[in-house]
C-alpha cells in the first residue's frame, strides 16, 4: 500500500467514525438525556394499583422520531459499506488492471530468480560464412543489448539448450552505419534503413544453430530447421517476435514485441 493510500484510509475511517458517533450522540444518548431530564412522572407501582382491576397486555406503539432513526440508521449501514468497498478497490489495485510489462517482468521473475550470464564469445573463424554477408564483422558484444531483453534472449537459449539444440548470438546491436550497408545490398538481406530496425536500439538478435561445434545457418539443413522451429515456439513463449512468422522469412531473428515508436512500422 503506498503512502497516499493509507493516508486516504485512514482519513476514511476517521470520516465514518465521527459519522457514527453523531447519529449515535443525536439520536440515542441526547433525547436519553432529555428524558431524564423531564418532571417525574406518577411512580408506576401507584399507577400499576389504579389500573389492576382492568389491567391489559401493553401495546407496541411507535415513536414519533422512530421512522427517521431507522431511516438514518440504514443510510448510515449503506455509506459505511459503500466506503468500504470504495477503499478496498482503491487502495488494492486489480489484478486484471496491471500492464502487459509488469505482468511478463513478474513471469520472469518467477522463472528466473538469478540473472542469467551470457555465454563465453566463440571462436571468430566460426562466423567467417557466405550465407550472412559481413557476418565476421557483426557485433555480437550481449552487453550491448537491452538488459531485460537481453535476460529473455538468455533464458530462450537455456530452454533450447535442454532440447538439444544449442544456440549462438550472429549479431546484436547493429550501427546505423552496418544497417545502411546492409540495406545496400538487396531486399534479399534487409528491407530496414537506419533506425527503422530494433537492431540498433539493442532490441533484435540473429541467432543459429551450432552442431558439431559449427554454425548451421541455413534452414536447408533438416537439422538445422528443426532448431528454428523450436526456437520459434520458446521465442514466442516468452512474449518475443520470431522472424519465422514473417512473410520474409527470417528464421533466426528475435525481437521486442510491439512497436518501438508510436506511429511508426518497424521492419527487420
Amino acid at each position: 500500500m503506498t503512502a497516499t493510500g493509507l493516508f486516504t484510509l485512514i482519513a476514511a475511517i476517521s470520516a465514518l467514525l465521527f459519522l457514527l458517533s453523531w447519529v449515535g450522540w443525536r439520536f440515542f444518548v441526547s433525547p436519553q438525556r432529555a428524558a431524564q431530564n423531564a418532571p417525574a412522572a406518577e411512580p408506576w407501582h401507584t399507577r400499576l394499583a389504579g389500573r389492576l382491576p382492568a389491567m391489559q397486555l401493553p401495546q407496541w406503539r411507535p415513536g414519533p422520531n422512530l421512522g427517521r432513526q431507522l431511516g438514518l440508521g440504514l443510510l448510515t449501514g449503506i455509506v459505511s459499506v459503500g466506503s468500504i468497498l470504495l477503499l478496498a478497490d482503491q487502495v488494492s489495485p486489480d489484478p486484471l488492471t496491471v500492464s502487459e510489462s509488469e505482468r511478463q517482468a513478474h513471469i520472469q521473475a518467477a522463472l528466473n530468480p538469478e540473472r542469467l550470464v551470457p555465454p563465453p564469445p566463440l571462436p571468430p573463424l566460426m562466423f567467417i560464412s557466405s550465407e550472412r554477408p559481413a557476418l565476421e564483422s557483426a557485433d555480437r558484444d550481449w552487453n550491448k543489448l537491452n538488459p531485460d531483453f537481453m535476460q529473455q534472449i538468455l533464458l530462450v537459449l537455456a530452454r533450447l539448450e535442454g532440447r538439444g539444440y544449442p544456440f549462438a548470438l550472429l549479431e546484436g546491436y547493429r550501427s546505423p552505419e552496418r544497417q545502411e550497408k546492409l540495406a545496400d545490398l538487396g531486399s534479399h538481406v534487409t528491407s530496414a534503413r537506419a533506425f527503422q530496425s530494433k537492431h540498433q536500439f539493442g532490441l533484435a538478435a540473429d541467432l543459429a544453430p551450432v552442431r558439431d561445434g559449427r554454425l548451421v545457418i541455413s534452414e536447408r539443413d533438416p537439422w538445422a530447421m528443426e532448431a528454428y522451429q523450436a526456437l520459434g515456439e520458446e521465442s514466442e513463449k516468452a512474449g518475443l517476435t520470431w522472424g519465422g512468422r514473417w512473410w520474409f522469412k527470417d528464421y533466426g531473428h528475435l525481437e521486442r514485441s510491439g512497436p518501438l515508436i508510436d506511429k511508426q512500422r518497424l521492419v527487420r
